[in-house]
């Protein structure tokens, strides 16, 4: 008997709402399932983020979409890596750079990461972490990530985009794949005495019936938090910040390769360099700033006249405790948030739907006729995601954890803050104790999304070593023994000026 058609309605567009439509049409284009998207013309999208890590370059993959396609169309650069200025300045370290890791580097880590460890036992070798990564090398010299096809190595990078722009790319390419668009605000929702969701009604007073909800209503939360009422565990006691202020400035010429992330006296700049313009923004928390001395601060940071104008912006730090309830998938701000550090917000939104269809493909086929949606697999699942944003919660906390500012009330309680989790504390330990790092992160099972390349290049960024032993062997520093340097730079030959 044939299958009657399931119906998925996403609730909100946004760049959230646009990749869940184009991930789930393509990975559910062989099923019977049509999608729908509901979003008002009146709410616009956020923007805290311009910036994304690798995974954004496979999502483009799975869709088949090129970057002359889509890169032009959204003013997109390339992200080779993140450089932290000023986060550390007890320990000498001015900046430091933290890239995305690439095959070539699988030559150099070892060297990275025994270095490292050697340092850790006062011993003076090469720690610094750009050194020994082709990304930071690339970046410093201006060079794109395409290398000749007799290049036998693939380079991992991501992009700054203007996320309005791409929010928009992406709903022609989801109209493409057969995705409904619907341009009217919700007014309310409906559920059924069971407690899943039923239908949306709009403000013309349209109904839109569905058997699966996707919430991308941002930090509404109209579904999952209004509707459904799944708690919202804050991360506020871990992470301080909850506001941030913006101002676009003229383009930067050469275009960098990477972000920036300045420590200020409450909080971080971001600068994010896009072909028509340069995005930055204070993120800050409002307990030690207001908001007019937010904007004062990173009016002067910029050295911008009281002409331009800013935008203010809440943030609400945290996950809900279930990203899937019912017969609702929370995606994007509604599920969550963890401010933009590392660029992790795209990546935690690719993870949730990719996760999500690649379970309901397995389910989908079994449904007897008239049978409601499938809630199999949905405590693993959710167990797994929570995990996940824990897992970023807890590399963010790292950077305050270990700052070394003593210029405000803010760094300093930033640094005697006790509240970490089990994890954290596992790992500065391991660090402090000169335990491989390694096989510590191997142990924990944090490498999802954060490396050992990743946690040693924070930790080695942030200077944070014992004093230098008096006596010193005048050997075993890797990067020199090895010819890291020169072995990097030849690398470099194969890739072209931006």
């Amino acid at each position: 008997m044939e299958q009657k058609r399931k119906k998925v309605v996403i609730a909100g567009g946004g760049t959230a709402g646009w990749m869940a439509a184009n991930l789930f049409a393509t990975k559910w284009q062989h099923l019977p399932i049509d999608i729908v998207l509901v979003e008002s013309p009146d709410i616009g999208i956020i923007g805290v983020g311009e910036g994304s890590t690798p995974s954004l370059k496979r999502f483009f993959e799975i869709l088949n979409i090129s970057e002359s396609d889509w890169m032009p169309q959204c003013n997109a650069t390339y992200k080779l890596s993140i450089t932290f200025a000023g986060w550390s300045p007890q320990s000498g370290v001015e900046a430091y750079s933290h890239p995305f890791t690439s095959q070539v580097d699988t030559f150099t880590f070892k060297a990275f990461n025994m270095n490292c460890r050697t340092r850790r036992l006062g011993l003076d070798t090469h720690i610094k972490p750009g050194d020994f990564f082709i990304n930071s090398v690339l970046s410093a010299q201006q060079k794109l990530p395409h290398a000749p096809t007799n290049f036998p190595f693939e380079i991992d990078y991501g992009y700054h985009f203007d996320a309005y722009m791409l929010g928009g790319f992406l709903a022609k390419h989801a109209k493409a794949l057969g995705v409904t668009r619907v341009q009217q605000k919700i007014d309310s929702v409906k559920t059924d005495s069971t407690g899943n969701i039923r239908s949306l009604l709009l403000d013309n007073n349209e109904k839109i019936e569905g058997d699966l909800f996707i919430d991308c209503t941002g930090f509404a939360s109209l579904l999952i938090g209004k509707t459904l009422q799944s708690p919202f565990e804050s991360f506020s006691e871990n992470l301080f910040n909850d506001a941030a202020v913006v101002f676009p400035t003229e383009s930067l010429l050469p275009l960098p390769l990477e972000t920036q992330a300045t420590a200020l006296s409450c909080g971080w700049a971001w600068r994010i360099p896009l072909v028509n313009r340069t995005g930055n923004g204070y993120v800050y928390a409002s307990k030690y700033l207001s908001a007019q001395e937010a904007e004062e601060e990173l009016r002067n940071h910029l050295q911008l006249d009281q002409h331009a104008k800013a935008r203010h912006l809440k943030m609400r730090v945290g996950q809900r405790s279930q990203h899937w309830q019912n017969n609702c998938l929370a995606v994007g701000l509604s599920q969550g948030f963890i401010e933009p550090l590392e660029a992790t917000a795209l990546h935690l939104v690719q993870l949730t739907c990719e996760m999500f269809a690649d379970n309901l493909c397995d389910n989908i086929g079994t449904l007897p006729v008239g049978e409601g949606w499938t809630t199999e697999g949905q405590k693993s699942f959710n167990k797994e995601i929570h995990n996940r944003f824990e897992k970023v919660r807890d590399y963010i906390v790292a950077h305050y954890k270990l700052n070394t500012r003593t210029d405000s009330q803010y760094w300093i309680d930033n640094r005697k803050n006790e509240n970490l989790s089990a994890s954290l504390m596992q790992v500065l330990s391991a660090w402090y104790q000169n335990k491989d790092m390694v096989a510590e992160i191997n142990r924990l099972q944090l490498s999802e999304h954060f490396s050992a390349n990743s946690w040693n290049a924070m930790l080695a960024g942030y200077g944070t070593f014992p004093t230098l032993a008096s006596s010193q062997p005048g050997t075993g520093d890797l990067y020199i023994e090895q010819k890291i340097q020169s072995f990097l730079a030849r690398c470099a030959l194969n890739f072209a000026a931006s």
